[in-house]
């Protein structure tokens, strides 16, 4: 058994992409192998991750991304390597250095790399790329051939917390705090509206928006303004999809003594005894399967989704983080979710 080791991780400094791309260039340190546990088997194949701003330590996805590349190198000896860019200038600068040194495969996580992981992808037809969250062209060209989209149905998991919260609820009221104000997360929005009124057709739901640029994903400040806004309109479960602002409607949630659900991965531990549950949206799971198509030789561009039947998005309704959820409501919801599966409930994705 190889030794275990953690990835390659290097930030990128803050200055334009030609320069940044030269400056690392010069000084990368060589690749290792990220808890190989296969004995290298695939140790010849190197997979570059690069983070959304705000990095490794999010407890929400990137993390998840992370524990998905970390899963390949142990399971399928591939070396692995992780970049956290300081700025969004970065992005593209960062999946050029990858490109440019030969990996198997480039990871931009989350919607904003699209736009960039195109532009990369076009100037290295030959090798492969994969965005978690991808957002195809907004003028209708083509996905580039070598480019799989990863996508999630987000609107399902939402469905399942939507459920709880209208099922928990004492006051009729619910809220939902989201980030940026853009399509992928109105789906969250949307999924959860259906989720509540599924189990609760006369619950209101209050929602708010943290702002219209990336950085309404690491503003807790705001994330508490609002939460404290629907709390005092009468909600007493608050759902967030929004990053770290999500910290600020913990905190709210937590001072005003009512429950709060997190989003992307258990978050339980960012406010125990606050967080009743989590939408996890397995961005591990979709890292994973693109590495392993990559080792089998099986790699194809285009969009992938995932979804409650792909075991792609879900919720946190096992062991002491899910102790909150009455029983009753953890099989309701599991019905809720067969449904889904089988076709007989159809979310919406769109208000």
């Amino acid at each position: 058994m190889a030794k275990s080791e953690a990835p390659t991780r290097l930030r990128l400094p803050t200055m334009t992409a030609g320069v940044a791309l030269a400056a690392l260039a010069s000084v990368f340190l060589p690749a290792r192998a990220d808890d190989v546990a296969s004995g290298g088997a695939h140790r010849d194949v190197r997979i570059g991750l690069v983070f959304d701003v705000g990095g490794r330590g999010d407890k929400s996805f990137n993390d998840a991304a992370y524990e998905g590349l970390s899963r390949a190198a142990r399971e399928l000896g591939v070396t692995t390597e992780i970049l956290e860019p300081s700025g969004a200038e970065d992005r593209e600068a960062a999946m050029r250095l990858f490109a440019a040194r030969g990996f198997d495969l480039v990871i931009g996580v989350g919607f904003i790399f699209s736009t960039d992981v195109n532009v990369v992808a076009k100037a290295f037809p030959k090798t492969p790329f994969a965005c978690i969250d991808y957002a195809p062209p907004f003028d209708g060209s083509p996905v580039p051939d070598n480019v799989r989209g990863l996508r999630f149905r987000e609107e399902e998991g939402s469905f399942l917390v939507g459920a709880v919260a209208g099922s928990i609820t004492k006051t009729n009221h619910v809220g939902f705090v989201g980030g940026m104000d853009i399509p992928l997360i109105r789906k969250f929005e949307a999924g959860y509206r259906a989720g509540v009124h599924e189990v609760c057709p006369a619950c209101t739901v209050h929602a708010g928006y943290a702002g219209t640029t990336p950085d309404a994903f690491r503003d807790p400040v705001k994330g508490k303004a609002l939460a404290n806004s629907q709390i005092a309109a009468g909600a007493d479960v608050i759902y967030h999809a929004s990053g770290t602002t999500g910290h600020g409607v913990f905190e709210a949630a937590r001072d005003m003594g009512v429950k709060a659900i997190g989003v992307d991965a258990d978050q339980y531990d960012e406010m125990p005894g606050t967080v009743v549950t989590s939408m996890i949206k397995r961005g591990d799971v979709a890292v994973f399967d693109t590495i392993r198509a990559v080792v089998d030789k099986r790699f194809t561009g285009g969009l992938t989704s995932f979804g409650l039947a792909e075991d792609g998005v879900g919720y946190v309704n096992e062991g002491q983080h899910a102790v909150a959820i009455p029983e009753n409501v953890k099989q309701r919801v599991a019905g809720l979710a067969q449904r889904v599966v089988k076709g007989e409930i159809k979310v919406p994705d769109h208000l």
